[in-house]
């Protein structure tokens, strides 16, 4: 590692979102960086990778002259045309949010913010997704306060293989009590179909999103420390997703089908 660690910062919201810019103010002083983004917004483009059409690259002018380039694609695009096209060296660490709205509980799987801590994972690089409880207006200052304290950890605490962190701040309305690493809930957002007519005859959709919070009764979860004030993260695997005790129990009887047939 150099003397300063290098982190390499993309999100979901788009390069000119609130969020990045906050994340950036946390922690370009005391690290090298550069940020690689979608040119818009991107949310819910999970790992979404563009394979039919070109990706252009943009130079972005940014404060403190860090390098900064938005791309024509998917958080994971940017991830990727960053790793293996823009960057010249490997970054220590990738660093994505900060999003707005909760990326807590089953939501990391629609995620594009995470998305990006997926990618740098299955490189081997560690990987850390941020976001705000607070779809509206979030309070980013807040988070701004505790972000490089927690990058800081992970890089002097290496997560294992295979691991990334997803880190999500409460509301903006809750007292902070303190950081808590906890497992994954099952909250998620579910869809609200706005259907409308269009002049043309045919039927159109607005899927407006409310998240759903399904044990918020479990005090162990995510989505119920968020709820009780408190930053939670959560280490989440993905580099082997195979269910291992069915794989052992239903094995036999289903590879037993080729000889019925």
């Amino acid at each position: 590692m150099s003397e300063k660690p290098f982190i390499l910062i993309s999100n979901d919201d788009g390069i000119h979102a609130p969020g990045i810019k906050h994340l950036w103010k946390s922690l370009y002083e005391t690290n090298e960086i550069a940020i690689v983004a979608p040119h818009r917004e991107k949310s819910g483009m999970g790992l979404a990778t563009s394979l039919l059409r070109p990706l252009h690259s943009f130079d972005v002018k940014w404060e403190n002259n860090t390098p900064a380039w938005k791309i024509t694609g998917t958080p994971t695009d940017s991830v990727k045309i960053a790793l293996s096209a823009l960057l010249e060296k490997t970054p220590d660490i990738v660093v994505a949010g900060i999003n707005k709205g909760s990326n807590a509980g089953t939501t990391v799987l629609y995620s594009g913010t995470v998305a990006c801590a997926i990618e740098a994972t299955l490189r081997n690089i560690p990987g850390i997704a941020f976001s705000c409880y607070d779809f509206d207006n979030p309070n980013y200052e807040i988070c701004e306060k505790y972000i490089s304290h927690i990058v800081d950890h992970i890089l002097k605490n290496p997560m294992p293989k295979g691991t990334l962190l997803n880190v999500t701040f409460p509301s903006k309305n809750l007292e902070i009590k303190g950081f808590k690493m906890t497992r994954q809930g099952k909250g998620r957002w579910i869809e609200s179909p706005d259907k409308r007519k269009h002049p043309e005859g045919h039927y159109y959709f607005w899927l407006e999103l409310e998240h759903q919070k399904l044990d918020i009764e479990n005090d162990e979860s995510d989505i119920a420390l968020l709820q009780q004030g408190y930053i939670t993260a959560v280490p989440i695997k993905v580099n082997e997703l195979t269910n291992h005790a069915y794989l052992k129990e239903a094995k036999d009887n289903f590879e037993n089908i080729f000889h019925k047939i």
